[in-house]
C-alpha cells in the first residue's frame, strides 16, 4: 500500500517567520507557505513540512540530516552564513568546528530558531 504513496517528515516551530527566513534565506532551500505551516522542499523533491506549535518543545534527536560531500566544507559555509554548530564531548566529541570525526560517519549538528537539531552528515 505505501510503496506507491507520498510521504513527507514534519517537526514543529515556535516561530514560523523565523523558520522560513532560516530554512529559506540562511540554509538557501524553497520554502512555501501553506495554511498550515511551511512546506520546504528539498533536492529531488524530497518534502518536509515546519507546523507552528505554542508550545513547542525542540526535539532531543535530530530531525532532519543534509547529506554532502564534504562536512568540512559544508560547516565553513554555513557558518559564514550564521550558522552555529555544536559543539560536545564525551562519545561523541566534536572539534572546534563542531565536527565529529571518529567512528561512524563525518557528521556536524547545528540547531534551526525553534531549537530543533539539524546535521551535515558526509556521504560515505
Amino acid at each position: 500500500m505505501f510503496k506507491t504513496t507520498e510521504a513527507f517528515s514534519s517537526f514543529s516551530v515556535n516561530d514560523l517567520q523565523k523558520a522560513k527566513e532560516f530554512y529559506g534565506g540562511t540554509l538557501g532551500l524553497e520554502v512555501n507557505d501553506s495554511k498550515e505551516g511551511l512546506q520546504i522542499e528539498i533536492q529531488r523533491g524530497m518534502k518536509v513540512f515546519a507546523y507552528p506549535k505554542s508550545n513547542h518543545v525542540p526535539a532531543t534527536f535530530t530531525v532532519l540530516n543534509f547529506r554532502v560531500n564534504n562536512v568540512e566544507e559544508a560547516v565553513d559555509d554555513l557558518t559564514t552564513r550564521g550558522v552555529r554548530f555544536e559543539k560536545y564531548e564525551g562519545d561523541l566529541k566534536t572539534d572546534e568546528k563542531g565536527i565529529f570525526r571518529g567512528k561512524g560517519p563525518t557528521i556536524a549538528w547545528f540547531k534551526d530558531p525553534a531549537g530543533n537539531i539539524l546535521s551535515v552528515i558526509e556521504r560515505q
